[in-house]
């Protein structure tokens, strides 16, 4: 019978260990952490990922803002609520929800963002810390991987993870953050992705397989192998054939894989509430000064 590994009650006893944590930093030392988080547009999900996060700063005491500009907005503009904040003591971590509109260039705003604020993990200065094994922030999702694996599956030394999927936001900083010669990491890393002409004989030789190629239910029964721990990234939106309703679902058959693995994520309820509960974590640190002593 396979694991479900619960994302969503790791997260809470995260955000619970968190409450705690902010009351003491703000009885001792008088600093409350702040987020502030811009959303560019009318993206539907967008919102719902924004509206999640500052209920999420409530929740465990934080001070949040929620700039919500008109897609229409300049470049200019963004970029200016970004160094207002960066000037600003009161807020440790600033969060621009992605995608952006087009004409708004998301690397030149990503890099404008002082990076001991970028608790995204985003900017090239923390991305370059990962791979060179430095402190730094990481990136919330592959953190919230980490962590996950770190509970359920224990210590990696030597097993062979293969990520499918290559993206900035998960795929190539899981595959970094899973490399370091840590005691969480140390495996043997195989990245490939949708470009591959067959993924089977990369993903049937992994003792842990992580998926984020954006692509619902690619991975199936013949991709994995017996066994195997399997963490589904992917958040998609299909419609039920039976119910003709839309239900989320991953980048894994989930029932078709289910028989053959020791231990899998759901969708929802796996990787994404970890996402949130990594990003406070991340701001709690940079409120700190722990950013450089992860």
């Amino acid at each position: 019978m396979a694991v479900l590994i619960d994302g969503k009650a790791v997260a809470a006893e995260l955000r619970a260990q968190l409450r705690e944590a902010v009351q003491q930093l703000w009885q001792e030392r008088g600093i409350r952490p702040g987020l502030a988080l811009l959303l560019v547009g009318d993206n539907p999900a967008s919102q719902v990922y924004v509206r999640s996060k500052a209920r999420a700063c409530q929740e465990v005491g934080f001070v949040s803002i929620v700039e919500h500009l008109p897609a229409t907005s300049s470049q200019d503009h963004v970029l200016d609520y970004i160094r207002r904040w960066n000037a600003d003591p009161a807020i440790h971590g600033i969060l621009v929800q992605l995608p952006l509109p087009r004409h708004i260039d998301e690397h030149a705003v990503l890099l404008a963002i002082d990076p001991r604020k970028d608790v995204d993990g985003f900017h090239p200065e923390n991305m370059g810390r990962l791979v060179l094994g430095l402190p730094g922030f990481v990136p919330c999702t592959p953190a919230g991987i980490l962590e996950l694996l770190r509970r359920y599956v224990g210590p990696l030394a030597g097993k062979h993870v293969v990520v499918v999927g290559r993206s900035n936001i998960v795929g190539k900083p899981v595959a970094n953050l899973l490399l370091q010669k840590t005691p969480t990491a140390n495996a043997v890393v195989t990245v490939c992705h949708t470009g591959a002409a067959d993924l089977v004989p990369f993903t049937r030789q992994a003792d842990v397989l992580i998926v984020a190629m954006g692509v619902a239910r690619a991975i199936r029964a013949e991709h994995v192998k017996e066994g195997a721990v399997v963490i589904d990234v992917g958040i998609n939106r299909i419609v039920d054939p039976e119910t003709g309703k839309e239900r989320l679902v991953g980048d894994v058959h989930f029932e078709e894989v289910l028989p053959k693995v020791s231990a899998i994520t759901p969708v929802p309820g796996g990787v994404g509430p970890m996402t949130i509960a990594m990003l406070l974590w991340n701001t709690y640190r940079a409120a700190t000064g722990q950013i450089w002593n992860r």
